[in-house]
């Protein structure tokens, strides 16, 4: 392997890192900008619900726990270790990300974009901002934000391309 091939592999390596930290990016302002968009409107008007649809509210609250406001902590302490944990398996996202070669790898970006989201949240505000109100009559679901969407469908994703590579290896 000659020096010119080297110096291709290192733009290659380059451009697909620039490429993933972009699309990371792009997730996490998207979510970045849905959240201030429902902030700022909260704090002009003065009103937490917002009624959409029959089965779709905007309803802000703070949310101290995981995803869709599971184990939410008043103890600063466990607020804090679950954030440390947060931060840990962010860095075996990015690991995987990094070394997974296939479609996959998008996977774990948009779990990431999410993630990196809700952790910036947690860091900023000490808590994460939850607004999307989904509820069939008076049954509501958690509720959630952009980033939760994401983290939820990279999830989801990687889920069922595991169970139908694991098929199609057993076939």
């Amino acid at each position: 392997m000659g020096v010119k091939d080297i110096h291709v592999l290192i733009k290659i390596k380059v451009y697909k890192f620039l490429l993933n930290s972009f699309i990371v990016l792009i997730l996490f302002c998207i979510d970045r900008f849905s959240k201030i968009y429902i902030i700022e409107l909260v704090e002009k008007t003065n009103i937490s619900e917002i009624y959409l649809t029959s089965f779709l509210n905007s309803y802000l609250v703070w949310n101290t726990g995981i995803a869709f406001g599971l184990f939410s902590f008043s103890n600063e302490f466990l607020y804090d270790l679950f954030t440390a944990l947060i931060l840990l398996i962010n860095l075996i996202i990015i690991y995987l990300a990094i070394v997974t070669e296939d479609f996959r790898k998008y996977f774990f970006l948009l779990i990431l974009g999410g993630s990196f989201g809700n952790l910036f949240d947690r860091l900023y505000y000490g808590s994460v901002p939850d607004f999307i109100d989904f509820h069939i009559g008076n049954f509501h679901w958690f509720i959630f934000n952009i980033a939760d969407i994401f983290i939820t469908v990279g999830i989801i994703c990687l889920i069922l391309v595991e169970l139908l590579y694991k098929k199609e290896n057993n076939e």
